[in-house]
């Protein structure tokens, strides 16, 4: 196998990984949210509701365009927001331990967005 080959396997490995391990955590915010359930944290002050429709729009729909490799740099942008949130207000005076894994993906999605989405993505066709 080639080098690029190996390297673009590797960005695909990144982007599916990291996005499939996010819609875990976005996945029962959706059920929640249509089941009529609007609680939950308002770290940055704009409302219960919509802070709940932004963290699904970022651990949900962008995860899945970056699974696809559509749009990913993009896609990268509020899910990056989100995990700055989390990691810095959420969890900001919590141990390391408990940020974590925020910050975790945190790092992973920075990858993302600096390394682009490889070949084996929508963004290459």
């Amino acid at each position: 196998m080639q080098k690029s080959t190996i390297h673009n396997f590797g960005l695909l490995f990144l982007r599916v990984a990291f996005s499939g391990m996010l819609l875990t955590h976005g996945i029962p915010k959706l059920l929640k949210l249509l089941e009529g359930d609007f609680g939950f944290a308002d770290p940055i002050g704009m409302g219960e509701p919509i802070s709940l429709v932004l963290a699904i729009l970022g651990e949900v729909v962008f995860s899945l365009l970056m699974i696809i490799g559509y749009k990913t740099r993009l896609a990268t942008i509020p899910v990056i927001f989100l995990m700055c949130v989390a990691a810095f207000v959420i969890h900001g005076n919590d141990p390391f331990g408990t940020k974590e894994l925020s910050l975790l993906y945190l790092i992973a999605f920075v990858s993302i967005a600096i390394l682009g989405p490889g070949k084996f993505s929508m963004d290459r066709k």
